[in-house]
């Protein structure tokens, strides 16, 4: 399972314990419900996120079973969150804000208060055992350095294409699954432009209102808000190149006006050190 750690301004520790999780896709959505458990947002200085798996001893077998006993269990680190930069409000309901710390982790503060209703982090699959195990409790899982065989007939463009597999989705709901090869001919100055519906042919359109959301419970209340990108980028030996999975922002967009579409066009992104994703839903 997982542990939140929460550090506050005055350098005290708390330790959380896993309200729930949700495997879709490609990843995985972790939440902690605040409950008045959590202190005010303005009181928080980071976040840490640990993998807990407890150790298990087994005694000696006595009539034909093994009594297990439970050592104390160990932590790997996975990541700290800082709460030293401004949170990004990705989305909001009647109830709840949804603020985005960093990629992969998000804030849910009741509206007009400091209050935390719960905190989020959203996994991608790959690495996350080894990452969620094999860290310390100080430092987190380094993964080995992949480097492709080198291209005797082509050593001066490397790599020659890659796999994409992007999902738009909640925590149980996949509304929108798309995969993609990419031939390096087709990227320019690091960017390449993918089309996955064709605007003329109506029949491959589906209208999105409403279907993105991101289901949140802090108690007995609960609510809908947002929605999460996963993103597998695998290159032509079939190795993760770019991994993504995290609540994204999601606006009203703009375009020429069609009198054959009767839905609501979307604008979304996202950014990392990794890469860049501009995506027009409509």
């Amino acid at each position: 399972t997982w542990e939140l750690t929460v550090c506050d301004n005055s350098g005290q520790k708390t330790r959380h314990n896993l309200s729930w999780a949700r495997f879709c896709g490609t990843s995985v959505a972790l939440c902690w419900g605040g409950g008045g458990h959590l202190p005010d947002l303005e009181q928080i200085s980071s976040f840490l996120l640990h993998g807990v798996h407890p150790y298990l001893r087994f005694s000696s077998f006595h009539h034909g079973k093994a009594p297990i006993s439970l050592r104390p269990s160990s932590r790997s680190f996975m990541v700290e969150v800082n709460l030293s930069k401004s949170l990004q409000l990705i989305s909001e309901d009647r109830l709840v804000e949804l603020r985005l710390l960093e990629s992969g982790t998000v804030v849910g503060l009741w509206k007009n208060e400091q209050a935390v209703a719960f905190v989020m982090f959203t996994l991608h699959f790959h690495k996350l055992v080894e990452k969620s195990v094999q860290g310390s409790s100080l430092c987190p899982y380094t993964e080995p350095t992949f480097k492709p065989p080198f291209d005797d007939i082509d050593p001066e463009y490397g790599l020659h294409g890659y796999q994409l597999h992007f999902v738009l989705h909640d925590t149980v709901y996949k509304p929108l699954t798309l995969r993609f090869i990419i031939p390096t001919a087709q990227i320019c100055d690091g960017l390449v432009q993918l089309t996955a519906i064709n605007g003329v042919n109506l029949g491959q359109r589906t209208l999105l209102s409403g279907n993105l959301a991101l289901p949140w419970r802090c108690g007995a209340l609960q609510g809908t808000n947002g929605c999460i990108m996963s993103l597998t980028l695998l290159d032509e030996f079939h190795k993760p190149f770019w991994c993504v999975s995290s609540p994204i922002s999601i606006v009203p967009g703009q375009m020429p006006v069609r009198n054959d579409y009767a839905g609501d066009p979307f604008f979304a992104w996202y950014e990392d050190s990794g890469g860049k994703v501009e995506m027009q839903l409509a």
